[in-house]
């Protein structure tokens, strides 16, 4: 039987305790970076660009962001993202126009394709975000139950929906939130109903959007 070669620089003794530490010690976690121009990104926080082309959200840093809050700029390719978050409580959503929705959970949000010209309604389920198939006339007829319908930035903003014990909450939000919302509960999503920790988290979720909205001012006259 032929001895076993070591491999070139290895002295056949075990590693000692600092060649060990490589195995046990974690890695550094990766640095975020802006995904057009490469500067370093805080890893929470950090704005976001739609790539209208390819319907994904890019990391952004404050510069690249603010370049492409310009409409037109870079041919209308990148839009970034706004921060902000509006409530409508004179909405008139109620049981009735949720179930005209159709939707199997509790939570949906829309969105306007600009390049489809045609709202886009999604909802967050254990596989990722799910597109409703309900015909878009009948989700307009919902959403003209309230005025922030009409305030919709296309590709970058989206009308957030949830009910809970009968009653409906309306929020005008960022569309990177929504798509946060559902990681977390493809993230924590056990058994049928999501289980308590999914739902804790979207009780959690729903505090901090409700602290961050501004309630819409109302008509004149009203």
């Amino acid at each position: 039987m032929s001895t076993p070669q070591t491999a070139p620089g290895h002295t056949g003794r075990a590693p000692g305790p600092a060649g060990l530490r490589r195995f046990v010690v974690p890695a550094p976690p990766r640095q975020e970076r802006c995904e057009l121009c490469g500067a370093p990104v805080a890893e929470e926080g950090h704005r976001h660009l739609v790539d209208t082309g390819n319907r994904v959200l890019a990391c952004a840093c404050t510069p690249c962001a603010l370049l492409f809050e310009t409409p037109g700029a870079g041919r209308g390719r990148f839009r970034a993202v706004p921060d902000r978050y509006l409530t409508d409580s004179g909405h008139s959503l109620d049981d009735g126009a949720w179930e005209l929705l159709q939707i199997p959970v509790g939570v949906v949000f829309f969105f306007r394709n600009a390049a489809l010209d045609r709202l886009v309604a999604l909802y967050p389920s254990p596989a990722g975000a799910t597109e409703s198939e309900l015909d878009p006339a009948d989700w307009q007829h919902v959403l003209d139950r309230t005025r922030l319908a009409d305030l919709l930035e296309p590709d970058v903003e989206a009308l957030l929906l949830r009910r809970t014990d009968g009653v409906c909450e309306c929020f005008l939000v960022p569309i990177d939130i929504c798509y946060e919302l559902v990681g977390r509960m493809r993230l924590h999503w056990q058994g049928f109903d999501g289980g308590p920790e999914a739902r804790a988290d979207l009780a959690a979720f729903f505090t901090h959007v409700r602290g961050r909205a501004r309630e819409l001012p109302k008509e004149d006259g009203a």
